[in-house]
C-alpha cells in the first residue's frame, strides 16, 4: 500500500505540472524535488545539481546533437528532390507505384536523421506535390507517408534508441544495428500493404508511368549516390567497429556538409539555421534527460522502482504477459506526450521489472521504439499527425483515419518481434565490438 501511495503522489504532482503548462522537463525536476523533500533526508538541491552535472556530461550523449545537426544541414538541402529523381524510375514499376517513394524515402531519410518529423517533412515536401498531380488517393499519400516517417526513430541513427541507451547504460552502436533488420523488416510491412491496396483497389491505381530503359534508371540513380555514401559511411563505421557512434555522428556531419555545399544548398544562413535548430531540439532533449535522472534518483531513494518491481515480479507475470501490458501501457502514455518523454518518464520503474523477467534490453529498445512510432500518428498529441496537418490542411481526424492501417501494421510488427526476436539481437551479438557509446 505504501508503494501504490508514492505513486499516486508521484503522479499527482506530475500531470499538475503538466496540466499548468509547465515544459516536461522542468515538470519532471519538479516531481523529483517533491519527492526528495517529502520522502528522503538528502539535500534535495545538492542532489539536483549533482544528478544534472552527471547526466549531462555523459559522453554517449555527445553523439545525440551531432546526428541531430546532420539532419538538419539534410533537411536544408535539395535531397528531397533529388531523392524523388532517383526513386521514382524504380518505383514506377512496383504494384501501387509511386506511393512506395514515401515508405523508401523515408526509409533512406531515416538512416541519415533521427528525428521522424524531419524524415516526414523532408520526404512529404518532395512526394506529396508529385503523387497528388498524378491523382495517386489522398489517404494512401498521407497514411503511408504518416507511418513511414516513424521509422526515423528506428533506422539508425536514431535520437529514442539514443536517450534510451544513455538511460539505461547500454551500447548506443549495439542499440543502432539492433535497429536496422526491424527497421527494414517493417518498411518490407508497409510496402506489402501498399502492393495488396493495388490488388484489392485496381480502380484507385492511377496509370501506369512511362516505362523508362534501365540505363535511364541508373542514370537518375545517381541523385542517390551523395546519400548512400553517407549511410554507408555513418552505419558501416559503426558495423564494422572502425568507429563509435559519437565518432559515427562526427563523420556524419561532416559528410552532411560536404554534401550541401557539393549541391550548392551550404550558405552562411543554413549552416546558421541548421546549427541552431540542432541547438534548440538538443537542449529541450538534454533538459528532459535531465530531470529524468533526477526522477530516478528520487524514486530510488524512495525505494518505488524496486517495490513495483518486486510487486510485478510476485504476479509471476510471464515475459510474454509482461510485454503485452507494457505495449498497452506505452500506447496510453503516448496519446499525452511524445516519445523520448515517454521513454524517459518510465525507464526508472520499467527496467527493474524488464531486467527481473530476463528480457534482453537491447530487444527491450527496439519494441519500445516500435510502440513509440506508433504514438507518433496516435491523437491527441501524434506529432507526425500535426506535422501533416500544417504541410497538406486536412482535418486531423481525416489524417488519423488514413493512418489507422499504418498503427495497425505496427501493432503487427510487435508480435513479429516477440516471434522472431533475433530480428533485434542477431546483428549486435554478431557485429565487431569497439569500446565507447
Amino acid at each position: 500500500m505504501e508503494q501504490v501511495a508514492l505513486t499516486g503522489i508521484f503522479l499527482f504532482v506530475l500531470f499538475l505540472l503538466l496540466g499548468t503548462g509547465v515544459w516536461v522537463g522542468l515538470a519532471l525536476l519538479g516531481v523529483a524535488f517533491v519527492g526528495m523533500e517529502l520522502f528522503t533526508t538528502r539535500p534535495a538541491g545538492d542532489a539536483m545539481i549533482t544528478t544534472i552535472w552527471t547526466s549531462s556530461s555523459s559522453w554517449s550523449l555527445t553523439a545525440l546533437p551531432l546526428f541531430i545537426w546532420m539532419g538538419e544541414i539534410l533537411y536544408r538541402t535539395r535531397l528531397s528532390e533529388d531523392m524523388f529523381k532517383g526513386l521514382a524510375p524504380w518505383m514506377a514499376g512496383l504494384p501501387g507505384g509511386l506511393i512506395h517513394t514515401n515508405i523508401v524515402g523515408c526509409t533512406i531519410f531515416a538512416a541519415v536523421s533521427g528525428s521522424s518529423a524531419a524524415t516526414l517533412t523532408t520526404v512529404g515536401k518532395m512526394s506529396i506535390p508529385e503523387l497528388r498531380r498524378r491523382n495517386y488517393p489522398e489517404r494512401m499519400v498521407i497514411g503511408t507517408l504518416a507511418g513511414a516517417a516513424t521509422l526515423g526513430l528506428m533506422i539508425p541513427p536514431s535520437l529514442t534508441l539514443i536517450v534510451y541507451g544513455v538511460t539505461i547504460n547500454e551500447s548506443i552502436s549495439k542499440l543502432f544495428i539492433a535497429g536496422i533488420l526491424p527497421g527494414l523488416t517493417l518498411a518490407a510491412m508497409f510496402m506489402g500493404y501498399v502492393a495488396l491496396w493495388s490488388i484489392f483497389k485496381k480502380h484507385e491505381v492511377p496509370a501506369a508511368e512511362i516505362r523508362q530503359s534501365f540505363i535511364t534508371k541508373v542514370k537518375n540513380s545517381r541523385f542517390l549516390i551523395p546519400v548512400i555514401l553517407l549511410i554507408l559511411m555513418v552505419i558501416g563505421s559503426m558495423y564494422l567497429g572502425v568507429a563509435t557512434a559519437t565518432e559515427a555522428a562526427a563523420f556524419g556531419v561532416i559528410g552532411a556538409l560536404i554534401l550541401a555545399a557539393g549541391q550548392g544548398s551550404l550558405t552562411l544562413a543554413t549552416f546558421t539555421e541548421s546549427l541552431m535548430g540542432a541547438t534548440r531540439t538538443s537542449a529541450m532533449i538534454a533538459l528532459i534527460l535531465a530531470g529524468a535522472a533526477f526522477l530516478s534518483l528520487s524514486m530510488g531513494f524512495t525505494g518505488l522502482p524496486r517495490g513495483l518491481a518486486n510487486w510485478i515480479g510476485s504476479m509471476e507475470l510471464s515475459p510474454t504477459v509482461l510485454i503485452f501490458a507494457l505495449m498497452i501501457f506505452y500506447i496510453v502514455i503516448g496519446c499525452f506526450l511524445d516519445g523520448i518523454s515517454s521513454v524517459v518518464l518510465t525507464m526508472a520503474v520499467v527496467e527493474p521489472m524488464i531486467r527481473q523477467a530476463g528480457i534482453d534490453v537491447i530487444w527491450f529498445g527496439i519494441f519500445i521504439v516500435v510502440v513509440v512510432e506508433m504514438a507518433q500518428i496516435t491523437p491527441p498529441i501524434g506529432f507526425n499527425l500535426f506535422v501533416l496537418q500544417g504541410m497538406t490542411h486536412h482535418e486531423m481526424n481525416y489524417i488519423a483515419r488514413a493512418a489507422v492501417p499504418m498503427f495497425l501494421i505496427m501493432v503487427v510488427m510487435v508480435f513479429v518481434l516477440i516471434a522472431f526476436p533475433d530480428l533485434a539481437t542477431w546483428l549486435p551479438e554478431n557485429m565487431r565490438s569497439r569500446p565507447g557509446g
